[in-house]
Formats: C-alpha cells, structure tokens, sequence
C-alpha cells in the first residue's frame, strides 16, 4: 500500500439489510431500484456456478454501465461488489473488473489475515481507484476469528479502505462441524467476537444469512439476537426479508426519545461541563451521551 495514499473519512451509511444477488441473475438485478434494502451485494462468489463465472461477470459490467446512465432512483443506497478469492482462477480479473465498475465498496471472500486486505488495496491503489471504494471482509474460516484482532486494527488507517466485516455463518459452519441451531447458540461466541473486533477496529460488521427465508418469524428473532450483539444489521438472500431486518436494526420510538432526552439535558447551560446528570431517574454519564448521539444520527440516517 502506497506511503501517499488519500483517503476520505468513512461516511455513516445505514446497512441494517444487505441484499445478496447473483451477477448472473438479470431479472433480481432488474429490481434493485424498487428495493428497500440499505445495500446490496452483487455476488460473482458463491451464488455463480463455476461455468458460469466468465459471463457473470461480463453481466455485471453491463450493469453498472446502464446504472452510470440511468437518472439516480429509489433502491439501495450502497452497491457492493463480491469477488472471488484472490487466490482462484477468478479472483484477480474479478477484482480489475470490480474497480472499474466503481462501486460503493468491494467484498472481499475468505479474507484471513490483514495481509488479504493490503494486497487487492495495492491493486486498487495501483490503479488509481477513486478514493470513496471501500472494502469489506467476509469472517468465514477458523484462521480468520484467530486472526480478527489484527485484520479489524486496519479499520483505524483510512489507506487500508476497510469498512466493515461480514459473518460468513454457513462457511463457518461447514469448516468447524459445529451444530446449527435455532437459537445458533454454537455460533455466538464467534460472532461476538467480530462484533468486539469490529468496534475495536472503528468499523460496521454484519450479521450472516439466514437460509430459510420463508420462515419470517425465525426470522425476525435472529434478527433481534443479531441487534441485542451489536450487529449493524444483516445480509439477507430474499427480498421478502428487508422490512423484518430494517425494523429490528432501527433505533425504537423509545430509544429516540431517551436519546434526545439525554442530549438536551447535557445541552443545558445549567448542566456545562459536568460529567453526569440524573436523566429520567437513571445516572448519565458523557460516555450515554456520545451513544445517545451516535444513535440521533443513525436514525436521522435512516
């Protein structure tokens, strides 16, 4: 990564519901525009057969080049490209094709140490890619929870372009035998961790699929557990999911209100400089009002 590199502040961008969709599926890619998910990600990964990699990723540039003429619509705010790893037959021309459709964001697969990060972010710098490409991380093997402290650390260089981490919950499984369950009560300490790494790190992370997306109400409830963890929100593989996942990642009328309660009180002249206030029968120190302004600007957000 070049000594020089500029990058910009990461702006807040909501991401309570991330939208997988195959490159190679021209009729979801279609209805983006009419989708009230924050993000979406364009996957040439997981969800393109093998055979058809080649011209998945043809289709995906012939997407973006209609999205550049199209007028700016309704749909998701953010588009994140998803290549394949590095290390395949796939990866790198994924990656140059990625960079030239200039997307919100890259995914990076099976990232694993910081050293995956830093080399497609010295393919990108060594192109000139434009300073507001971010990347994010799949966690989806044992080495990569090993290693997590060290990879999230990149987060506090704006050079490094790392943004957020996403729980790769079904690899994670396949490559620790663990058990799924319901509650994924095998999976939670590993998924607090990326949480804990990815506040230590300064960047979002998002919870993984759940894979029966007909059954909303199980549904909502790993959504809420993934809220109750500190998830910024979840990805999600139908669109039938999106307004279960923004409703669970959003701050509540009673949070908002106790938010603003707590920023007025330290807001009057009577309360300048002190450190704590009974706000609503409850001790408030200033670290309840930092949280209590990060969540106004949040929900001004959303």
């Amino acid at each position: 990564m070049h000594e020089d590199t500029i990058m910009t502040t990461r702006p807040f961008r909501p991401r309570r519901s991330v939208l997988y969709v195959p490159a190679s599926n021209a009729k979801a890619l279609s209805k983006l525009p009419g989708l009230a998910c924050d993000a979406a990600i364009i996957d040439l990964e997981d969800a393109v057969a093998p055979d058809a990699k080649v011209s998945a990723r043809e289709a995906l540039k012939a997407f973006f080049a209609e999205r550049a003429k199209a007028p700016k619509s309704d749909g998701p705010g953010e588009i994140v490209i998803r290549i394949n790893g590095l290390s395949t037959e796939w990866g790198p021309d994924d990656l140059i094709a990625a960079r030239e459709c200039r997307p919100d964001a890259i995914l990076l697969p099976k990232v694993e140490t910081p050293r995956d990060i830093l080399e497609a972010n010295d393919t990108l710098d060594d192109e000139d890619a434009h300073p507001g490409m971010w990347l994010w991380a799949m966690i989806e093997t044992p080495k990569a929870l090993l290693n997590i402290g060290a990879i999230a650390e990149l987060g506090r260089d704006p050079g490094a372009r790392l943004a957020c981490f996403v729980a790769g919950t079904n690899d994670l499984v396949k490559e620790t035998g663990v058990r799924m369950t319901p509650d994924r009560r095998h999976l939670v300490p590993w998924l607090m961790q990326m949480v804990l790494a990815a506040r230590a790190g300064g960047i979002d992370v998002l919870d993984g699929v759940a894979n029966n997306f007909r059954d909303l109400d199980a549904f909502r409830r790993e959504c809420e557990d993934g809220a109750g963890m500190g998830f910024d929100g979840k990805t999600l593989i139908h669109p039938d999911q999106i307004g279960p996942a923004n409703e669970a990642f959003s701050p509540s009328a009673d949070e908002i209100s106790q938010a603003r309660a707590i920023v007025s009180a330290f807001a009057a002249p009577e309360n300048a400089g002190k450190g704590v206030l009974t706000v609503d029968g409850r001790m408030t120190e200033r670290l309840h009002l930092a949280q209590a302004e990060k969540l106004l600007a949040k929900a001004g957000n959303l």
